[in-house]
C-alpha cells in the first residue's frame, strides 16, 4: 500500500527498470474488434509456444528480470480495426494483420527468437508492403494524443501504466499545485468536451468550483450511443487507468470525493476493465483515503445504463445513476448547480476526461500547439461505412474531411465516387463533396450546420439513397425520444412517419416543406439536446439532396436504386429470347408474354422481389 509520494516513486522506479527489461515485445490487439476475431486465443498460444521454448516469457512486471526477458500483453485497440486481429512485435515496431491462431508457431520461430518480420503478415495496398505500423498510410497523418497508449502497453495493468509515467499527472496536481491553478490550466488549455457541443471545460469545472454545496461529484459520461461510435469505449478498454487519473484530478480540482463513471451495459469489456482497474488503484492506495498522503480522498464508481440513448444528456444520465428513469429535466439549475443527488456536478465524457493529465503533466502550452486556436488538441473519430480503411484514428482538430477520407482512409472502396459523410451521429449532418477542404473543428462546422458529435463519421459512396439515411436516423431517434415532450415525442413520429411513406412510393407534394416545417418546430421548442438536433439528419440531406428528395416524391423513383417500393423492373424486348423463364419464376403472374417472343411485367401486379432479373439467364430483365 502507497502511503507517500516517495513510496509512488520507488515503486515507478522498479517497475520501470522490469518494463525496460523486457526489451522484446509482443502485443496482441484485446480490444472488442480483435477479441471477436479470436485475437485473445492468438494472445494465450503465443505464451504456451515460448514457453515450450523455454523463452524467459513474461505477461506482467510483478517480478523482478531474470536477464532478457519476452513481454507478451494484451494491448488497447489499435484502431486499425477491419484488418485484425492484429500483432505487434518491438523493438522493431512490426504489425501484423489478420493473424491466425495458426500463424503463433512462424510469429515465434521467426519473429521473436530470429528476429525477421513475415512479410506475408504485413500490410500490403498496391504491390507495397508496410513492416511498421508507423509507415502505414492509415497512421500515418495521426496524431494520438487520448490513444497514444492504446497498442503500446497491456491495458489491464497498473504496473505497465506506472512504469511509462501514469499517475504523475496526478502527483504534480496533489503536490504542486491548488485545485484553482489546476482549472486555470484547463482553462488556459482551452479543452473543449468532446461529447457533442464542445463546451469549454475549464470554464464548467469553474462553476463547480465556486458552488458552495457539499459533497461535489465527478461523473464521467461513457454512454456513448452513436451508431458507428467506439472512441470512449476503446480508451475505456485500451487505457481505463488514464481515465481514473483524468477523473481524479478533476476531483482535486473542483473539491469533488466521488466519481461516478456511466457505461452502457453493451461495452461488458469496458466494464470489466474499468472494475479491475479500480480495483488495481484502490489496492496500491491511489484510491481511497489521504491518498499518497496529500488528505484528498477519492473514489470511483461504475453505474451500468441500459442502453437508452437519452442518458447521454446530463440530466437524463444522474437520473440513472440515481435509479429513476432516464429523462431530461427542465434547465436551470444546471448540472454543475444542481447535479448527481441535487449536488454540484461535473460531467465530462471519456475522451474530455481523458485528456487531462497529459495537459496537466505537459502544461496548457503544449496542448495548444495541437490543432487551431479555438479548438485545439486532437480528437478520436470512429472512420466507417463505404471506406477502404475502416477503424478508429485520433487527427489534430482542423485536419480536412479529404485527408481523413483519402489519406489516412484510403479513398472510397471498389472505385465508387465519394457523395456525403455523416458526422455527429442521429444529432449530427452531412457534409458533401464541397465540404471535403473544410476544416474539422467546432466552430466551422456548426457554420455549416454540422457538429463534431461523439466523433462518429459514416462515409457513404454514390450508391447510397440520401433519403433512405435521414430516415434511418429518424428511426433511430424516435425509438430512443423518450416522449417527456411533445415537440420530441410527436414530432419525431410525423417526421419518420412522412419519411416512410417517401421511401415507400407514397410521398405527395408538400412532403418535402412539411418535413422541413417540423424540423424547426421541434428545434426550437424541444426540451433536451437529442430533441432539439433530432431532426439535422433530415435538413442537411434535404439541403444537399433536395432533388433525391423530390424524384421519391414526384417521380416515384429512387435515383440510386435502394428503395425497394420504388423499384421498377422491365423487360428489353432486343435481349429477351422468349424463354418464359422470368413469367415461371414470377410469385404473383405479374409477367406474361409468349414464347419465343419478348415478355412484359405489369407493373401494377409487380411486388419487386426481383426473382425475374436473378432467373434470367440473357440479363434482359433490368431495373430501372
Amino acid at each position: 500500500m502507497l502511503k507517500t509520494r516517495e513510496d509512488l516513486t520507488s515503486l515507478r522506479q522498479a517497475l520501470e527498470g522490469r518494463f525496460a527489461a523486457q526489451v522484446k515485445k509482443v502485443l496482441v490487439c484485446a480490444g472488442t474488434g480483435c477479441v471477436a476475431g479470436g485475437s485473445l486465443d492468438i494472445y494465450a498460444r503465443l505464451i504456451e509456444l515460448l514457453r515450450e521454448k523455454g523463452v524467459n516469457c513474461q505477461v506482467d512486471l510483478a517480478h523482478e528480470p531474470h536477464g532478457e526477458e519476452v513481454g507478451v500483453k494484451r494491448s488497447g485497440c489499435h484502431g486499425f480495426c477491419e484488418m485484425g486481429p492484429l500483432v505487434r512485435v518491438e523493438p522493431q515496431g512490426w504489425l501484423y494483420t489478420k493473424v491466425k491462431i495458426d500463424d503463433c508457431e512462424e510469429i515465434v520461430e521467426k519473429t521473436v527468437l530470429g528476429g525477421e518480420p513475415i512479410q506475408r503478415l504485413c500490410y500490403k495496398i498496391n504491390g507495397e508492403i508496410y513492416m511498421t505500423q508507423e509507415e502505414i498510410p492509415f497512421y500515418k497523418k495521426q496524431t494520438r494524443t487520448v490513444l497514444e497508449h492504446c497498442g503500446h502497453i497491456d491495458a489491464t495493468s497498473i504496473q505497465e501504466y506506472l512504469a511509462i509515467g501514469g499517475y504523475k499527472a496526478l502527483e504534480k496536481a496533489l503536490f504542486e499545485m491548488e485545485g484553482q491553478q489546476i482549472v486555470e490550466e484547463i482553462q488556459r488549455s482551452n479543452l473543449r468536451g468532446r461529447g457533442g457541443g464542445g463546451f469549454p471545460t475549464g470554464r464548467k469545472w469553474e462553476q463547480a468550483r465556486r458552488q458552495p454545496a457539499q459533497p461535489k461529484y465527478i461523473v464521467c459520461n461513457g454512454d456513448e450511443g452513436d451508431p458507428g461510435a467506439f472512441m470512449d469505449r476503446s480508451v475505456m478498454e485500451g487505457d481505463p487507468h488514464r481515465l481514473l487519473e483524468g477523473i481524479m484530478i478533476a476531483g482535486a480540482a473542483v473539491g469533488a470525493s466521488q466519481g461516478y463513471i456511466y457505461v452502457r451495459a453493451e461495452y461488458p469489456m469496458a466494464v470489466s476493465r474499468l472494475t479491475e482497474a479500480i480495483q488495481q488503484a484502490r489496492e496500491i492506495g491511489i484510491l481511497g483515503q489521504n491518498i499518497l498522503g496529500s488528505s484528498f480522498d477519492f473514489d470511483i464508481h461504475i453505474s451500468r445504463g441500459a442502453g437508452a440513448f437519452v442518458c447521454g444528456e446530463g440530466s437524463a444520465l444522474t437520473a440513472s445513476i440515481e435509479g429513476r428513469r432516464g429523462m431530461p429535466r427542465v434547465k436551470p439549475p444546471r448540472t454543475v448547480e444542481k447535479g448527481l443527488f441535487e449536488k454540484p456536478t461535473v460531467l465530462n465524457n471519456v475522451e474530455t476526461l481523458a485528456n487531462v493529465p497529459q495537459i496537466i503533466l505537459r502544461g496548457a502550452d503544449w496542448y495548444r500547439s495541437i490543432g487551431p486556436e479555438n479548438s485545439p488538441g486532437a480528437k478520436a473519430f470512429a472512420l466507417t461505412g463505404n471506406i477502404q480503411n475502416t477503424g478508429l484514428i485520433e487527427v489534430p482538430m482542423g485536419t480536412t474531411l479529404r485527408e481523413i477520407i483519402f489519406d489516412i482512409g484510403g479513398g472510397m472502396r471498389d472505385g465508387a465516387e465519394f457523395k456525403a459523410v455523416q458526422i455527429g451521429g442521429p444529432s449530427g449532418g452531412c457534409l458533401t463533396k464541397e465540404h471535403l477542404d473544410l476544416p474539422l473543428d467546432f466552430d466551422s462546422l456548426q457554420k455549416v450546420g454540422a457538429m463534431i458529435g461523439s466523433g462518429g463519421l459514416v462515409v457513404m459512396d454514390d450508391k447510397t439513397c440520401m433519403v433512405e439515411v435521414a430516415r434511418f436516423f429518424m428511426n433511430f431517434t424516435q425509438n430512443e425520444s423518450c416522449g417527456k415532450c411533445v415537440p420530441c415525442r410527436e414530432g419525431t413520429k410525423r417526421m419518420l412517419e412522412i419519411l416512410e411513406r417517401i421511401v415507400a412510393g407514397q410521398g405527395q407534394p408538400g412532403d418535402i416543406d412539411l418535413l422541413l416545417e417540423l424540423a424547426e418546430t421541434i428545434s426550437a421548442t424541444a426540451l433536451c439536446g437529442l430533441g432539439k438536433t433530432a431532426a439535422q439528419p433530415v435538413v442537411s440531406t434535404i439541403r444537399y439532396f433536395r432533388d433525391e428528395y423530390e424524384a421519391h416524391v414526384n417521380e416515384k423513383r429512387c435515383p440510386t436504386h435502394n428503395c425497394q417500393k420504388l423499384k421498377r423492373y422491365y423487360i428489353d424486348a432486343q435481349e429477351c429470347k422468349g424463354c418464359s423463364k422470368c413469367a415461371r419464376n414470377c410469385p404473383v403472374g405479374a409477367i406474361s408474354g409468349e414464347v419465343r417472343s419478348p415478355f412484359v411485367i405489369d407493373q401494377e401486379k409487380c411486388i419487386k422481389c426481383g426473382a425475374c432479373i436473378d432467373g434470367c439467364s440473357f440479363h434482359a430483365v433490368k431495373e430501372g
